[in-house]
């Protein structure tokens, strides 16, 4: 078997878009992949338009010597716009091996783990009435595990949005104690603030609530420097969820040797695929750290996480957005088969490869418009992370 084609299709899905890669063979079996690197999907197709060449003919079944050589192939190697690219690439070769050898994906990473994936709801909120109405709709259908997405700046709809961190921190450690009292203490709360913070910002909200309100803080600040992250880890003492950005296991290595992370937040679309996802989950687990995997992007990656955890010992919860507390990225349109949550859980089946494919005629009529995230703004005019 050869590869013959590879084709990619970035699309708009709800409100955001997306990246995905058909790769094609001459036995007739196709496989799906995508990329993470939201919001710069054209970057991710001109990366994969150099990679065509080198993997046109190459066997799909050699998932490991196709990644090293579209890794190491050339000179200025990594970096977020290839591995995003090398990701889709891998996701769509495991694929094709999981339906040419007629098993999922899970069995060609050593057998399933578990027989189903806890997830958890990602709670997006702009009003306390939201966020309390939200989160108790979401206890009452079962979900013990809440991970909210403050996004009081978008009160008012617009472009672009003014956020005071100060203020901010006020606010939200105001709504996240009442919250607790609301749903009690057998919920895990964990809370995104999506780099928006400095280390004093984030140590001034953590001492605004009484101990046992949060469980985890998810990226508060920047991850470029794993010192900056190491210092505040001595200064507070609640876990931290940090690598929805990582783009390689070396970019996670400091985080996982020293302890500056309790959940990583692995991106299988983004960190390199399926391949190095496995590499990172094992280094992790030496580590006593388990998985706690980015998964805004789509039924593709939703699928190819599914996999992963269901492979791996140490996992605690997948994010899931289709949840209806924050927006859409599973629509059936483009993907008619995917996978299906039940309650807050995803079955891992049986099903050959991913388990997921789309609708390629519908896709093929769609026009693609890149998608901007907005701006925050502090009120000197400054810019802030989104």
């Amino acid at each position: 078997m050869k590869i013959t084609n590879i084709i990619t299709y970035p699309i708009n899905v709800g409100s955001g878009s997306q990246l995905v890669v058909k790769i094609e063979t001459d036995a007739g079996i196709y496989g799906w992949g995508a990329s993470g690197l939201s919001g710069r999907e054209l970057a991710v197709v001109g990366a994969i338009e150099h990679y065509r060449p080198l993997l046109i003919g190459k066997n799909p079944m050699q998932i490991g010597a196709i990644w090293q050589d579209l890794y190491r192939g050339q000179y200025f190697e990594g970096g977020r716009v290839l591995t995003a690219a090398i990701s889709a690439i891998d996701i769509a070769l495991y694929d094709i091996k999981g339906k040419a050898l007629n098993v999922p994906v899970y069995e060609l990473l050593g057998g399933k783990q578990r027989d189903y994936i806890p997830c958890f709801a990602s709670v997006r909120f702009a009003t306390y009435e939201e966020l309390i109405e939200r989160s108790l709709y979401f206890v009452k259908n079962g979900w013990d595990m809440l991970r909210l997405a403050p996004a009081e700046f978008e009160k008012e709809l617009k472009k672009d949005h003014r956020f005071e961190p100060r203020e901010s921190i006020s606010i939200i450690a105001d709504w996240l104690t009442k919250l607790r009292k609301k749903v009690g203490s057998s919920v895990t709360i964990g809370i995104d603030y999506h780099t928006r913070l400095t280390i004093p910002e984030t140590y001034s909200f953590m001492k605004r609530m009484p101990r046992g309100t949060i469980d985890f803080i998810e990226e508060p600040i920047r991850d470029e420097n794993p010192e900056a992250y190491e210092a505040l880890r001595k200064m507070i003492d609640i876990p931290f969820a940090i690598g929805e950005e990582f783009s390689s296991k070396w970019q996670f290595l400091p985080f996982l040797e020293r302890n500056i992370t309790q959940y990583a937040r692995i991106d299988v679309c983004n960190v390199g695929g399926i391949t190095e996802s496995m590499k990172v989950a094992s280094l992790a687990e030496a580590h006593y750290i388990d998985l706690m995997p980015h998964n805004p992007l789509g039924p593709i990656c939703t699928a190819a996480t599914i996999h992963v955890a269901a492979a791996c010992p140490n996992f605690s919860w997948l994010e899931e957005v289709n949840s209806g507390a924050h927006t859409s990225t599973n629509d059936l349109k483009y993907y008619p088969i995917q996978p299906k949550l039940e309650g807050a859980r995803y079955p891992v089946l049986d099903t050959p490869g991913l388990g997921v494919d789309l609708d390629e005629e519908y896709i093929k009529n769609q026009e693609f418009k890149p998608v901007e995230i907005p701006r925050l703004s502090r009120d000197d005019g400054s810019l802030n992370n989104w």
